[in-house]
């Protein structure tokens, strides 16, 4: 255990942080994870943005690193794109 004021400060500080942190980082990952999972056109166009402002929110105060934040993003529209094209397949088929 520190001894120092400052240092017990900084333990308090930390844990505080670490809790805040990672309740957003959880948030966002299920928020991907059902975007990801969605296979709705129209409820993943609706769920983009959202997802990418949690994102860049995420980046903004250092939970992510903000090329990940970029690289998720990407991931997210390419899935996003390609919900589209599967879904214009399938009713072209039909």
């Amino acid at each position: 255990m520190a001894n120092i004021k400052s240092a017990i400060k900084r333990i308090r500080q930390d844990q505080k942080r670490r809790l805040h942190n990672r309740y957003y980082a959880r948030t966002t990952r299920n928020a991907i994870k059902a975007l990801r999972n969605t296979t709705d056109k129209a409820a993943a166009v609706a769920l983009l943005p959202k997802v990418s402002s949690m994102l860049d929110r995420l980046a903004k105060i250092n939970v992510l690193h903000k090329n990940k934040a970029g690289n998720l993003k990407s991931a997210l529209a390419l899935h996003v794109n390609k919900l589209s094209q599967a879904s214009e397949e399938a009713q072209a088929v039909k």
